[in-house]
């Protein structure tokens, strides 16, 4: 039988690490950004690799314009983005050991592995704390099966504050609506939300009350969970300040998230929760893990009876399952970028002040040594990287360097991320970012 106090404080760790660390009081955006600022970044992460072949034209291996260039069958669904798109190829990762799966390595550029605790942080999380500023400045959402989101409703293995602080996705795409909107809500949602209110609240009270007591290690161990518990009522108390404004944004609450058929239809949920945060000014940053960066994953609701590790072990050109799969998440970058479109920012939308970076936390493919890392950007960030090109690697740059080139995108101009001299020797070729990539 599970521990009722330890599975307050679990959720109060859990809870408070998924909120993305510290919350911004009062408001749901800092004071308006200049005209052209970058505002946000979305990182969308594809485990079981991302094959090179699956979006760059054959016979394409030097840089090019996109320009006059088709886009193969799996991201045909960026055609019309071209313009706003780079692809990117010849990136390394050999560093971060990715086999299976990097983990907190693929955002992180460090070495990663099962069981291996991020060893700083990741560069969603690092982004986070230098865009305008945010009432929840980083939100992490992770796909898997429905059993396995069900089961493991929030999961950390992709993104962290710092070292052995990882952040924890959200798969449960109710539990992040009543989190989210439940202020707003009615009926159900909104008597769950006011329950689960009133008990962190006074647990908040009691544990912030018996841990004076306890020896000095105990008590820091202790404060994190009470700090937890804060983090969690600090959100709720700031999103009611802005009830009005939310309710504005707030997605459909239907079928989909009380009744799933499949697996997907928990995917396009947390999918929409993301992009009401995202258009309500909630948060900078959006991570989302496909796979959760393991091994696992289902897309029955594409008609796809496989699942898990055997996805991994496919050829992915020409496989009529992955070709479903990279289309559904082109999909929902597509739907990402129709939706930001659609919101006035500045001189233009939330789309041109905003980057989308996708990837995989698998380097190319499965059981990878990590010698490529294909990219694909969407957005130009405010003006500050060039689009509508393919950019061939060929000195042997690691994606620390690609990260290093994003934060110069948002102003913070230093040589190398998570990356020191000694290692940089060994892995990377240049300092800085990449020029090909910036404006």
């Amino acid at each position: 039988m599970i521990n009722r106090r330890k599975m307050l404080m679990g959720t109060a760790a859990g809870m408070g690490a998924a909120l993305g660390g510290p919350l911004v009081p009062n408001r749901v955006q800092a004071a308006a950004a200049r005209p052209g600022t970058p505002r946000r970044v979305i990182f969308f992460l594809q485990n079981q690799g991302f094959d090179p072949a699956t979006c760059i034209p054959q016979g394409l291996d030097h840089d090019a314009s996109l320009s006059g260039i088709t886009l193969p069958e799996p991201v045909q669904a960026l055609e019309p983005y071209k313009d706003k798109m780079t692809i990117i190829n010849g990136l390394h990762g050999r560093h971060t050991s990715p086999s299976h799966s990097a983990f907190f390595g693929a955002l992180g550029g460090y070495r990663g592995g099962i069981g291996i605790p991020p060893s700083g942080a990741t560069i969603d999380h690092e982004l986070s704390q230098l865009l305008p500023e945010t009432i929840l400045p980083h939100l992490c959402i992770g796909m898997d099966a429905l059993e396995n989101m069900i089961s493991r409703p929030t999961l950390a293995t992709l993104s962290a504050a710092g070292p052995g602080k990882p952040l924890f996705m959200h798969s449960n795409p109710n539990d992040l609506y009543q989190m989210i909107f439940g202020g707003i809500a009615t009926g159900d949602v909104k008597q769950r939300f006011e329950a689960r209110s009133r008990v962190f609240n006074r647990v908040e009270q009691l544990a912030g009350q018996h841990g004076r007591s306890l020896p000095q290690g105990d008590r820091e161990r202790y404060g994190s969970y009470v700090d937890g518990f804060r983090e969690i009522n600090g959100l709720r108390e700031r999103l009611a300040g802005v009830s009005d404004h939310l309710k504005k944004f707030a997605p459909e609450y239907g079928d989909k998230f009380l009744k799933p058929e499949f697996e997907t239809d928990w995917h396009d949920s947390l999918l929409d929760v993301g992009i009401a945060t995202l258009k309500a000014g909630l948060t900078n940053v959006l991570t989302i893990g496909s796979g959760r960066g393991e091994i696992f994953g289902a897309w029955k609701g594409l008609g796809i009876a496989q699942a898990g590790h055997n996805l991994g072990h496919m050829d992915q050109p020409d496989n009529p399952i992955w070709i479903k799969i990279r289309q559904y998440n082109c999909q929902m970058l597509v739907k990402l970028m129709k939706e930001l479109e659609s919101v006035p920012e500045g001189d233009g939308t939330m789309m041109d002040n905003t980057l989308i970076v996708y990837t995989s936390n698998n380097a190319n493919k499965q059981h990878t040594s990590g010698d490529n890392w294909p990219f694909i950007l969407l957005g130009n960030c405010a003006g500050r990287l060039k689009t509508g090109q393919f950019i061939q690697m060929n000195d042997k740059r690691p994606i620390n360097a690609l990260y290093t080139t994003l934060l110069h995108a948002v102003g913070d101009t230093r040589d190398r991320f998570n990356m020191n001299k000694n290692t940089a020797g060994v892995h990377d070729t240049k300092v800085g970012p990449i020029e090909e990539i910036m404006a």
